[in-house]
């Protein structure tokens, strides 16, 4: 009989010039402060009968959505027209930066998910420790470890927070992401039909979804977040996954938005564990299975992880879940010896003792 083909590796490494690009955009897109939603758009002077001139800039929020003004300043305002011609600038030079990143083979966000990342950017959220989780955290650390691996996209936004967000005012979390304009509307958040919302969906099947997690016992219970007048679903371990998050950077859509998300390790941990919890949804735990086999690849390989340094964080129903894992980790993994001897030396050390 043919022998089976070995399976592939899980990632490549990029080029240096490529993290070159990758590093100036984020470290010049931290210096610029509130970000352009939509497209870099232009300058336009609008003469008002009675009342003068001003100055306005028309961009685009998404392709197919009608063109937007917003006011700039007064047609005498040199000094805040110059301020927005050269946020513009900067805005479009970004927007060349991330088609010529996804072109080389970076992950980007969709264009409306870069319009929620945005808004919540600029009303201090994630300043304050909102983290993002789930597959656009994912996608985020490939950029940042820089490897090119298997494309994600997702249709949800995952952001949670451990505990409360240092805000200087509350901040309505349902305001914000309906100051996108995207047409958000609650989803029911829970069996009783009285039950708060912990997420919010465009229209449409197939549409954008933005669900705000927390750390919790029991998976579903709600729970009130008064800084942002909203609700959110608990998660188990979480307070594991959020704990120390890290400073990285989504591209999405023209944008490099400057967000938080978990330190990698964690994530890895806590998507094995996740693929264990999703008996109803095959596909997705094998999505996050992949995730989690990709991310300890990269880290065991090209950072020179050691888990067994911080392994005694770990929840022990993490660990059972990821041996529990283990059979399918070792055919994932036979690309990458390295990082399967390092998962299975740990599980098998800490689970069984």
């Amino acid at each position: 009989m043919p022998r089976a083909p070995s399976p592939r590796p899980l990632y490549a490494p990029f080029e240096g010039p490529v993290g070159t690009l990758y590093a100036e955009l984020v470290e010049r897109t931290r210096a610029e402060g509130d970000l352009l939603p939509g497209t870099p758009g232009t300058l336009a002077l609008r003469e008002r009968p009675g009342s003068g001139a001003y100055w306005y800039r028309r961009y685009y929020p998404l392709p197919k959505l009608p063109q937007i003004e917003a006011f700039v300043c007064t047609q005498q305002d040199q000094t805040a027209r110059d301020a927005m011609s050269r946020r513009i600038d900067a805005a479009a030079w970004s927007q060349e930066q991330v088609r010529m990143l996804r072109t080389l083979g970076m992950q980007v966000a969709d264009k409306d998910a870069a319009l929620v990342l945005v808004e919540m950017h600029n009303r201090g959220m994630f300043n304050a420790g909102l983290v993002l989780v789930g597959t656009l955290a994912y996608m985020a650390w490939l950029n940042e470890l820089g490897v090119r691996a298997v494309s994600s996209r997702t249709q949800d936004i995952d952001l949670a927070r451990r505990h409360t967000l240092k805000l200087a005012t509350p901040v309505s979390f349902i305001q914000a992401v309906q100051a996108t304009g995207l047409g958000f509307s609650p989803v029911p958040g829970g069996l009783a039909p009285s039950a708060p919302s912990t997420s919010v969906k465009r229209a449409g099947r197939e549409g954008l979804r933005v669900d705000i997690l927390t750390s919790g016992a029991r998976l579903g219970d709600i729970v009130h977040l008064p800084e942002l007048d909203w609700h959110a679903q608990s998660i188990p371990h979480f307070d594991y996954l959020l704990t120390t998050p890290r400073q990285v950077a989504m591209l999405a859509g023209g944008h490099c938005v400057p967000l938080n998300a978990p330190a990698p390790e964690r994530l890895v941990w806590h998507k094995l564990y996740s693929s264990t919890r999703r008996a109803r949804d095959a596909a997705k735990a094998q999505k996050d299975l992949r995730q989690a086999a990709t991310l300890l690849a990269v880290l065991v390989e090209r950072d020179n992880l050691v888990l067994s340094t911080n392994v005694k964080a770990v929840p022990r129903q993490v660990l059972a879940a990821a041996r529990q894992r283990l059979p399918a980790l070792q055919n994932l993994l036979e690309p990458h010896p390295q990082a399967l001897e390092e998962i299975e030396r740990v599980v098998e050390r800490v689970v069984l003792r």
